[in-house]
């Protein structure tokens, strides 16, 4: 596990320390690493990411399939419990602490795959396109990202203080209140960030709460960083 500078908003950090948090991997990951990689021969060959790892439920499952794993999130927290899952289990990854807004810690072309699950969302809309551009630098070509973020009719959305388009803080109610900043995307914004992208496919899953009065509703963003 390697240390670097760490972005993470104290609130992530606070969650992490002292909540259970994503044990298992939601199916649309699965899936999509499915689909894509477990045809694959020689799965140690096959090198994946996941930006914004949290405590590791995404990067057991792929590590525990047999693939190069590697993780970044800003929370300490969460990368050491990562860690000390994989362990438990003989398991290994190249897990990091770092703002992976900022840059990603890997060279050009290192990766087969990226996966980022509602960890993006968190950022303001200029960190996210660095990130998504960081995240097509590390993609070899040809490398697919398989990407998740709430949408504007997320239960929550304009309940805070907007503090840019569709970004707010301090929202109220909803599955995110209390988390800090949230970025809810519209489907135009989610093909402007995906423009560098080929391949691109778009899919939303959606679920209840309270009795079906409140609506969680997310973008599955697929696509591929084009054939040089």
């Amino acid at each position: 596990m390697t240390q670097n500078p760490s972005a993470c908003h104290p609130v992530w950090e606070q969650i992490f320390r002292t909540k259970r948090w994503g044990q298992y991997p939601p199916e649309h990951v699965v899936r999509g690493v499915a689909r894509n990689f477990f045809s694959n021969p020689d799965r140690r060959a096959v090198k994946l990411l996941e930006i914004g790892c949290g405590p590791g439920a995404n990067v057991w499952f792929m590590a525990r399939e047999g693939f190069s794993v590697a993780g970044i999130d800003g929370s300490p927290s969460a990368i050491q419990q990562a860690q000390k899952r994989l362990e438990r289990e003989g398991l290994s990854a190249d897990l990091r602490v770092g703002d992976y807004t900022n840059s990603l810690p890997w060279d050009n072309n290192t990766f087969d795959g990226v996966v980022e699950n509602v960890s993006l969302y968190c950022n303001p809309c200029a960190a996210i396109q660095h990130a998504v551009g960081e995240v097509r630098r590390v993609l070899k070509a040809g490398g697919t990202f398989l990407s998740c973020f709430f949408t504007d009719r997320t239960w929550g959305y304009g309940l805070g203080t907007k503090v840019e388009l569709d970004g707010f803080i301090d929202i109220t109610e909803g599955p995110i209140a209390g988390t800090g900043f949230a970025l809810f995307l519209t489907r135009t914004r989610v093909d402007e960030l995906f423009a560098p992208f080929t391949d691109v496919q778009v899919e939303r899953i959606s679920w209840t709460l309270g009795s079906e009065r409140h609506l969680i509703e997310q973008f599955v963003i697929a696509c591929r960083k084009p054939a040089e």
